[in-house]
């Protein structure tokens, strides 16, 4: 079971790309993010016609979380469900969905935008918000996957440079807890259960040329309960999906599970 993550900066924008990805790729499921459309123009038909089900959390030209799946797609949920103060209630930054017998979580953290700032704040706010919905319905022993856009960097490889973050969102001690919360309840960095170097980024900024600079960060996390972990066989960062006419700041995180 091949499972990927990316955040697509405008699905509508980069459909072709997306569609010639899964073509050439193959993903069992793919959680997209930042899909920037409302559910009404999700293109629904053309994943289809790719032999795909898919689910849709958007309501404008903003934000927005899909899951894309070949092993089915059962009880889809937006956010974290009904009576959860949500800090960001009308941002669309959350989907879920069992596929393939594993539940399957498509996220777009908050980015933060400035430290501190009120923005911030809820960030870390929306982090616990994950948190408590992950501790009430799952156990560690459930095949669980949280994946997507996390904005964190989870330590200082995943950066180009620490000394030109200092101060910035994604790099700050409360946020990188906030990850490891989720490792501490059982959550496994698939990706870095396969590889330690550094220089190993997800995210480049179209300014400056970061991406042929190897200027990049690691924000784009593929998290999986240990069931799904003992499963992992390989993983990847799909670096040619960043190149090319009109590319995501993006690129695709994929992992392969056994059967």
């Amino acid at each position: 079971m091949r499972i990927a993550t990316w955040n697509v900066n405008s699905l509508k924008a980069r459909l072709e790309r997306v569609e010639e990805w899964l073509e050439y790729a193959q993903p069992d499921v793919l959680c997209l993010q930042e899909t920037k459309m409302a559910d009404k123009n999700f293109p629904a038909m053309a994943f289809s016609a790719l032999g795909y089900e898919s689910v849709h959390h958007g309501y404008n030209q903003w934000n927005g979380v899909a899951i894309l799946s070949k092993v089915g797609i059962e009880d889809p949920q937006n956010g974290f469900g009904d009576g959860v103060e949500n800090p960001y209630a009308d941002d669309a930054r959350m989907l879920s969905a069992t596929c393939g017998r594993i539940r399957i979580v498509s996220v777009y953290v908050p980015n933060g935008r400035e430290v501190p700032s009120e923005f911030y704040d809820r960030k870390l706010v929306w982090f616990e918000r994950l948190a408590e919905w992950l501790d009430a319905n799952h156990i560690p022993s459930d095949p669980v996957v949280i994946t997507g856009d996390f904005n964190v960097a989870p330590d200082d490889r995943d950066v180009w440079s620490p000394k030109a973050f200092v101060g910035s969102t994604h790099v700050t001690e409360p946020e990188r807890a906030a990850v490891r919360r989720l490792e501490d309840w059982g959550l496994v960095d698939l990706f870095r259960a396969r590889y330690n170097g550094d220089g190993l980024y997800s995210y480049w900024d179209y300014r400056r040329g970061d991406f042929h600079q190897g200027r990049g960060m690691r924000i784009d996390l593929v998290l999986g309960s240990q069931p799904v972990a003992e499963r992992s066989t390989w993983a990847i960062v799909d670096r040619n999906a960043r190149k090319g006419k009109q590319p995501s700041d993006h690129a695709p995180v994929v992992v392969d599970l056994t059967d």
